[in-house]
């Protein structure tokens, strides 16, 4: 069905003008992470399925950066043709905005939603020379350590920051922390014994806890995880409610035609809903969240104002 369904669907005819008209540009989809991090590889899927099921090619462009804000703001000023699609982590629309005042977007008036990709659950890590397996352990450990230990995140303002800011505060655990550009600069780090624990996704650190790199604590998920269905979570281990989880959506360029935001989001979910590329996500530590273009609108902005409150009752400030 789906194949039938795109027999005469383009990207080019996925914006108002054929894109030949439009100076022969190739349909991209911009990042805000390096290559290798869990939204590259997601991204990447979406690519894949889009040149598969319609026939063209679309590129992934990273725009590392200021954890992801700096893509957002060059997608913000794109020309609306179609031609140019943001896949976005969380962070940079709903946090960074109530963080950062030099952010050059506007999340609720810059972009227009087109869907929900995945959720990427998040896993609290630790280097395997500390002597801990639990969350309780590791409290102890770090209180009788405060200031002494440090934790990695893949940047300022991204989950893997606000999340361990978050569980610090719950446990009143002082733990330093170094930021880094990507969640693959800051696994080395943490895998080098540079850096001793982090929150950060499945994706990032799946592989590293498989091959006893590091060694897994506490899942972030409010229900435990199909990757790890033995890993109790961080509100099993005595904070109920606690959860670090980050989704990732699609958006275009503001004033993008309705018709052409519309048929992005009608491939986008037909794509996320697919057996063969849910298999795919999921393999690097993704869950499918196939939305409509309104259910994402409406959920954006309720996340937009959750993580607006949420900040500013933490007293959570970038560093």
């Amino acid at each position: 069905m789906l194949r039938r369904h795109f027999a005469a669907l383009s990207l080019a005819t996925l914006c108002p003008l054929p894109v030949a008209a439009q100076g022969n540009k190739v349909p991209r989809i911009v990042i805000g992470f390096p290559a290798g991090q869990g939204i590259d590889l997601v991204s990447r899927i979406v690519a894949d399925a889009m040149k598969e099921e319609v026939g063209e090619t679309v590129i992934v462009e990273n725009k590392p950066g200021q954890g992801g804000s700096i893509a957002l703001g060059q997608v913000a000023r794109a020309t609306p043709d179609g031609a140019t699609i943001l896949i976005s982590a969380m962070a940079a629309l709903v946090v960074a905005p109530h963080l950062y005042k030099n952010v050059t977007y506007d999340t609720l008036t810059s972009f227009a939603p087109v869907g929900r990709v995945v959720d990427m659950p998040m896993v609290l890590v630790v280097h395997p020379s500390l002597p801990v397996k639990t969350l309780p352990e590791l409290i102890d450990y770090v209180k009788a350590r405060p200031d002494k230990l440090s934790h990695s995140s893949s940047g300022n303002s991204t989950v893997s920051h606000i999340a361990m800011e978050e569980l610090k505060h719950a446990t009143g655990m002082k733990i330093l922390h170094v930021p880094y550009q990507g969640s693959a600069a800051a696994m080395n780090d943490l895998i080098a014994g540079n850096v001793q624990i982090a929150m950060d996704t499945v994706a990032a650190t799946q592989a590293h806890i498989k091959a006893g790199r590091l060694r897994l604590i506490s899942a972030g998920s409010l229900e435990r995880m199909p990757f790890f269905p033995d890993t109790p979570t961080i509100a099993e281990q005595g904070f109920p409610g606690f959860e670090a989880n980050a989704w990732i959506g699609m958006l275009l360029p503001a004033g993008t035609p309705r018709e052409t935001v519309d048929r992005l989001a009608t491939a986008l979910n037909k794509i996320v809903r697919t057996p063969a590329n849910q298999q795919k996500f999921m393999a690097v530590g993704a869950l499918p969240k196939p939305s409509t273009t309104a259910e994402f609108d409406a959920f954006l902005r309720a996340e937009y104002a959750r993580w607006g409150k949420a900040i500013a009752a933490s007293g959570i400030r970038a560093d």
